[in-house]
Order: structure tokens, then C-alpha cells, then sequence
């Protein structure tokens, strides 16, 4: 900018704003600190019951249950999740309409434990829900089920419906998971999972990370889904086996402080936080998530699940999927982050009416922990157009007439 120009400007412009609101005060060493709360949360403020499903030899599934009337809602989270990522999604739905939910940890996920977790085909994953479900109501009829999966999830709950492993089925819901994107990203997985942390200091760093990698955008979502994909390096066991119920350990009692600096650094990261707005830090990645030479034995977390070992199983999971999901008779509905995810049977398929397809937009992969509110009223709206359940009285107003 010439000296002419500053000149013009000096006068039409608003006097520059300190750069530190310490400045403001006249001390320039303050600095703006903004305060998160990190530290974990229960399962039990989401969901009514947790459940140990024996299923199958040497196989106990946890499940996470709530409600007690009108059709099930089968939750299948997504690879390397568990089945606290459906926690606030639950504690929606069960307000809008009529209905049970169960949300599943998966074969060699959260905390179930079976005799053999390293075998995560689709087809012993599918046979896995159908075994669960008959184990859940053993004795009785189990009700109708609207079968709900996200990423891997979909991918399973759309086999699940496919190989008729459950006769009960009567609407299948898959979130964000289309076989071509799909197909064509597990060629840089591999990279993808190599730029995670090995290992965190702490669960309350771990969900720090969650929130500014981007892996969820809802911060409530993060602390109670989180601490699910994580395992004591030590114990060797779940994170979530440290949660007692309704309580918080000592080491995580201490909330986090995230520090909002007004001043860019070449040398700060830019993260991105569930507000939408950006934070420049001055903490390196070490310092934040710490390397296995810096964490003490006693404390840190590791994932639950190592994906890159269960490679030769991802293709399995995507490969045909979307002839599958438009062969499968119940109402269908796909929900996604974003249009540009439709490969070409899909588009032809929705253009032909098979299946109701909803975009929500300015939320993440992981849908249904971003925007639990959005996905549940969707899925409300769905069961409730097909006369699957009625909704609740508080939220009768919100439906149109069927």
C-alpha cells in the first residue's frame, strides 16, 4: 500500500484494535484463556440400561439400552468407535417418538469381549448382530427393528438386512457410507491412521484431540463417545472400565484450560473448534498429545481397536454395498454429510424413488454425534411417515399428518 493510500484510509478507518486484551488493561503479559471442559462423562446420563449380551461361545456383547415400548432401534457404529457414539442421538430420539434403543459394541470394540476379535468380516460382524439380538430377547418375541448403522456400520447393518440374519426388520437407516467413497478412501486409510496419536496422556487429552483433529464436532458428543475407542495401555483394558458410574476419576477430575491467544504466531496451529470458530495455539503437538517417551506408564491411553491391522477386511465391508442396500426390501433411507458422496446405482436408485435420501450440511463424518439433533428428528420423521411408531406428545406438533 503506497504512502497516499494510507493517508485516504488513515481517517476512514476504525483505530486498530490491541492485539492483546491484556493491552486494554495496560498489561501486555495477560493474555485472553478461554475455559473447556474435557473430562469425561457417563454412560448412564444417556441411556437407561447396560447390558452384557451373552452371545455365542466365550462372546459377551455390551449393549447399551433405553426405553421399553414401541420398535427397536439397532445401533452399528462405525469402525474403531462404540456404542457410547449414539449417546446423545438416544437421549434425543427417545423424546420425539415412541421406541427402544440398543446400541451395540461391535466384535473387537468397546467393551466387548469375544474369542475372536481379530475376525471382523462382514459376514461374522452381521451373523454378531442377529446372534445379539436373538440372545436379547431369548425368551420372547423381539419387537420390530429399524436397523441403523453409521460408516462401517451402515456398511454392516446393510448385510445384516441383506443376509436376512434378522427376520424382524421392518426400516434400515445408513448414515454417511456410499460404496463408491468408500472404496475409493481406503486407498489413503492407511495414511489417514498413521497421522493419529499413538498414544494419550490422558483421557482428557484424548478428547481435546477429538474435538480440534476434527474426528467430532460436538464437544458433549466427544466426551462421552471418546474414552470408548481408547484402552489403558497398562490394564490393557477399555477406557470406559475406569468410568465408574455417574463419577469421574481423580486423574481426570482437572478441567482443561484451552488458551484463545488474539495474536498469530508463524509458529502456532491453527484447530477447529466445535463453535466453528478458529484458535491459534502455541503448543506443539507433543506438548498437547504426548509421544510415548514423554507419558507416564500410569496413566496413558492407547486405541481400543488398531484399524490398520484389520486392512484385508475393509474391502468386504464396502464392496457391492450399494446393489445390496437397493435389493433390501423395508423402506430404506440414506443420510449424508454432503450430496457429492452419491456414487451412480445410488443416484439412479434415489431418482427412481427406492429409498429416501436426506443431506445434512456443516456437520463431519461422524453425522450423528455433530448434529444429534438433526438425525434424530430425520429418522423420527422417517419412522413416523412409514406409521413404524407414533410420536411422543410433547413432539406430536412437530410431524406432519401421515
Amino acid at each position: 500500500m503506497s504512502d497516499l493510500q494510507r493517508k485516504i484510509l488513515k481517517n476512514k478507518l476504525p483505530p486498530a484494535s490491541p492485539r492483546h486484551l491484556g493491552e486494554i488493561r495496560g498489561d501486555t503479559s495477560k493474555r485472553l484463556t478461554r475455559m473447556r471442559d474435557y473430562t469425561p462423562l457417563s454412560w448412564d446420563s444417556y441411556f437407561e440400561k447396560r447390558l452384557d449380551v451373552h452371545a455365542g461361545e466365550g462372546n459377551i456383547f455390551r449393549v447399551y439400552t433405553a426405553g421399553n415400548s414401541g420398535p427397536l432401534l439397532l445401533l452399528l457404529h462405525g469402525g474403531g468407535y462404540s456404542g457410547l457414539s449414539w449417546a446423545l442421538f438416544c437421549s434425543e430420539i427417545v423424546k420425539m417418538v415412541e421406541c427402544q434403543v440398543a446400541a451395540i459394541d461391535l466384535r473387537g470394540h468397546g467393551e466387548t469381549t469375544t474369542s475372536n476379535d481379530d475376525d471382523l468380516s462382514a459376514e461374522t460382524l452381521a451373523k454378531d448382530v442377529g446372534d445379539v439380538l436373538q440372545a436379547m430377547y431369548e425368551d420372547e418375541e423381539p419387537p420390530p427393528v429399524v436397523l441403523i448403522g453409521h460408516s462401517m456400520g451402515g456398511a454392516l447393518a446393510v448385510h445384516t438386512a441383506y443376509s436376512e440374519y434378522i427376520s424382524s426388520i421392518i426400516g434400515l437407516v445408513v448414515i454417511d457410507v456410499v460404496e463408491g467413497t468408500a472404496m475409493d478412501a481406503l486407498q489413503s486409510m492407511q495414511s489417514v491412521l498413521r497421522g493419529r496419536p499413538t498414544l494419550f496422556s490422558s483421557l482428557e487429552k484424548a478428547i481435546e484431540w477429538c474435538i480440534r483433529s476434527g474426528q467430532v464436532r460436538n464437544l458433549e458428543s466427544a466426551r462421552i463417545s471418546m474414552p470408548g475407542q481408547l484402552k489403558s495401555v497398562l490394564a490393557g483394558a477399555p477406557a470406559t472400565s475406569i468410568l465408574k458410574d455417574g463419577e469421574i476419576p481423580e486423574h481426570c477430575s482437572n478441567i482443561l484450560q484451552t488458551q484463545t491467544i488474539l495474536e498469530e504466531k508463524e509458529d502456532g496451529i491453527q484447530f477447529q473448534q466445535d463453535n466453528n470458530d478458529s484458535v491459534t495455539t502455541s503448543h506443539s503437538p507433543d506438548e498437547v498429545f504426548k509421544t510415548p517417551h514423554q507419558t507416564s506408564e500410569s496413566t496413558h491411553y492407547t486405541w481400543r481397536i488398531d484399524l490398520s491391522k484389520t486392512e484385508k477386511y475393509w474391502a468386504g465391508w464396502f464392496k457391492g454395498l450399494s446393489s445390496m442396500f437397493l435389493s433390501c426390501s423395508p423402506p430404506k433411507m440414506l443420510l449424508l454429510a454432503g450430496i457429492d458422496r452419491l456414487d451412480k446405482d445410488l443416484t439412479i436408485g434415489q431418482m427412481q424413488g427406492k429409498f429416501q435420501m436426506q443431506v445434512l450440511p456443516q456437520c463431519g463424518h461422524a453425522v450423528h454425534e455433530d448434529v444429534p439433533d438433526k438425525v434424530a428428528e430425520a429418522i423420527a420423521t422417517f419412522m413416523v411417515r412409514h406409521r413404524f411408531t407414533s410420536p411422543t406428545s410433547d413432539f406430536s406438533w412437530t410431524f406432519p399428518a401421515c
